[in-house]
């Protein structure tokens, strides 16, 4: 059996409201001891996928996914390769995520500010997410619990996290039986979720652990856009090399025409 932590909802670059590169995403959740992170920006999913696709070099479970805009809310689709159609109605998407091996889960349910569903508009959807940790008073997250304990819905936790000291503040634990970790696919966490293998885990960190979580987010943060930097520098200053050169040997050829010119009108 096989116990896994993921992180089912993260913002990178690709979003319009996300900062980090997904490779630092990764790197991260790596590193606090996640299982896998799904990148799920606003309505793009190419960095998502991406992600995905590099997944294995951190040693993570690579599930790509979005957070699309349907017609009554924001719903996630975990597990789709593409884009689901926009402005929907709610179901039309969730059976369309379905059409495509995905699961649609319900995320920050009834908070009317984040574009969260009402409960007159939640079709039969395959999880909600009862700990969102970007909801700060708790109370939403209690009326999501309780929503989906009332009708029977699997739960999931997620960070929702914008920026790197977030992710994995909130994430989900995954039993998958008769199954070894380095064997797991997508499709074992997809079909526990839709199971109902799930397990919220997101109570508020105590300060230290917090402080460690922040402190380790802005070094690695730093080191990479140092070492970003030094390489962008480094491709500048080849670049000015090179134009410099052409610039030289465009500014001879110029001179060398120009004399011979001079030279053929005083004959």
């Amino acid at each position: 059996m096989s116990t896994l932590q993921l992180d089912f909802h993260v913002h990178s670059e690709g979003s319009y409201d996300g900062h980090e590169p997904v490779d630092l995403i990764l790197e991260h959740a790596a590193d606090i001891g996640l299982d896998g992170v799904v990148i799920t920006d606003h309505d793009v999913i190419h960095e998502s996928k991406r992600a995905a696709a590099l997944a294995a070099d951190y040693g993570l479970i690579g599930i790509p996914g979005v957070e699309v805009s349907t017609a009554h809310g924001h719903l996630l689709a975990i597990g789709v390769d593409e884009m689901p159609p926009r402005r929907a109605p709610y179901d039309e998407t969730v059976a369309w995520i379905r059409d495509h091996g995905g699961v649609a889960i319900v995320p920050h349910p009834f908070q009317r500010t984040r574009h969260g569903v009402r409960k007159k508009n939640i079709p039969d959807v395959d999880a909600i997410e009862t700990f969102n940790a970007w909801l700060f008073t708790g109370y939403k997250n209690q009326r999501a619990r309780r929503y989906a304990e009332a009708y029977g819905y699997p739960t999931v936790a997620a960070s929702d996290a914008h920026t790197l000291p977030y992710v994995g503040r909130a994430y989900t634990e995954i039993t998958i039986p008769e199954v070894d970790r380095e064997a797991v696919t997508r499709g074992d966490v997809l079909t526990a979720i839709r199971n109902g293998s799930t397990a919220v885990q997101g109570r508020r960190a105590p300060v230290p652990m917090a402080a460690k979580h922040y402190a380790i987010g802005a070094a690695r943060k730093s080191g990479y856009y140092a070492k970003a930097g030094t390489l962008q520098t480094a491709s500048y200053a080849r670049f000015g090399t090179l134009k410099s050169g052409s610039l030289l040997r465009t500014g001879v050829e110029k001179g060398l025409a120009g004399m011979e010119k001079l030279v053929a009108a005083l004959r």
